[in-house]
């Protein structure tokens, strides 16, 4: 599924449809959640194996992320991820703008709390919109499996 030019929007499913459909191990369960997916350089190498780890729950959900991050799940999972700027380009604020929009419903953001950032001004203003729009966000490898966990409940309950 190519999603390089899809507009993010409130009903997700349109991506979903016609896909699969009579299949019911593929079929999508409940609405697909818009996950947004960021990491620093130094957590890379762990949101690459975490992604890759939960690919058959990742791939019934709508991805997107910044730059690297995005572009490096895309060649090691296969999975399509909607591609924003980098972090320090502007990518973290463009996720931000997305979950003010209500467009984000998940954020997973492996960040280095021991790094410092260029645009770390942006790091917390995306960390503070996450928090003030309340939507789930997981900073670290066991909170993203958490989330994880929930997203596959719905999955094996159907």
């Amino acid at each position: 599924m190519d999603v390089s030019n899809y507009k993010l929007d409130k009903d997700c499913e349109e991506m979903f449809a016609g896909e699969n459909i009579d299949d019911p191990d593929q079929a999508v369960p409940y609405p697909p959640k818009r996950i947004a997916l960021i990491a620093h350089d130094g957590k890379k190498p762990q949101m690459l194996e975490w992604a890759e780890q939960h690919k058959e729950v990742l791939q019934r959900h709508f991805l997107c992320g910044t730059g690297t991050t995005g572009r490096l799940i895309q060649e090691s999972t296969g999975l399509p991820v909607k591609l924003y700027k980098s972090g320090p380009l502007g990518g973290d604020q463009q996720i931000g703008a997305l979950i003010s929009d209500g467009e984000i419903d998940i954020l997973i953001f492996f960040w280095d709390a021991l790094e410092p950032q260029p645009h770390d001004p942006d790091i917390k203003a995306l960390l503070r919109i996450a928090t003030l729009y309340d939507i789930p966000t997981a900073n670290t490898r066991s909170t993203a499996d958490c989330i994880i966990a929930y997203l596959k409940g719905y999955i094996d309950n159907e």
